[in-house]
């Protein structure tokens, strides 16, 4: 994997923080234009340090992109299974697909409390306005639950879905990272970085990214295809 410098992930990475969003509105910054403003190779170099932080429609070889079932569980306050930190190591060892997905649905119900009955009106909000396909306002909504509450961490990962949705390459990276710097685990992040990263070209950072969301979700659903299409891609094919 790439090694960035820590002055340019910075430099960079505060760019799209800061400039993503422009006065006028939401200006879309596409792979033209961060390779004009910071070159090629600065951009892959930070594309391969997202994927070091811990990450629908997309190509037809890049699969759906990774996000909560329609229908989860409901949390308890002091149920067990709310511990994520034992929900991940029951993930590791689910012995088949059936198990793996309960509890997969299990951390996304996890993921999904916000603590906030405001964020959760919004979050609602957010949900019809993207059924409407109404993408631009599914953000200001998501914009306000992030400023709201910034800890949480399907606020980002929803805005990175949408931002993508788009084809708005930076903001969605710079949302990714805030993902993954407060979930590592987050397997529909990691997921989603590596749909990114193939999408744009960047098939070894790709490859990166999909072997760590397996490494946390081993049954995760199309990841572990994607890993062996481009390890013989990107290392050739064992003899």
């Amino acid at each position: 994997m790439i090694r960035c410098p820590v002055d340019e992930y910075v430099r960079i990475s505060r760019y799209f923080e800061h400039n993503c969003i422009f006065a006028d509105g939401r200006t879309p910054i596409t792979l033209d234009c961060m390779k004009r403003r910071f070159g090629t190779l600065a951009l892959a170099v930070l594309l391969a340090a997202a994927v070091g932080v811990a990450s629908d429609p997309v190509r037809a070889e890049s699969g759906k992109w990774v996000g909560p079932p329609s229908n989860l569980p409901h949390t308890l306050r002091k149920d067990r299974t709310h511990n994520l930190d034992f929900l991940f190591e029951a993930l590791k060892i689910a012995p088949d697909e059936t198990s793996a997905k309960a509890i997969e649905e299990r951390i996304w119900s996890v993921w999904l409390v916000s603590k906030s009955d405001t964020c959760n009106l919004l979050m609602n909000r957010v949900k019809v306005a993207m059924d409407a396909e109404d993408y631009d306002v599914a953000i200001k909504l998501l914009d306000a639950i992030v400023e709201l509450k910034p800890d949480y961490v399907e606020g980002w990962n929803r805005r990175a879905t949408i931002f993508y949705m788009k084809k708005e390459y930076g903001p969605a990276l710079a949302d990714i990272r805030q993902v993954l710097a407060r979930e590592p685990r987050h397997f529909g992040a990691l997921a989603g970085l590596g749909t990114i990263l193939q999408d744009i070209g960047e098939d070894k950072a790709a490859l990166e990214a999909f072997r760590r969301a397996l490494a946390v979700d081993p049954h995760l659903e199309g990841v572990a295809d994607k890993v062996k299409a481009l390890g013989e891609k990107v290392e050739g094919r064992d003899i």
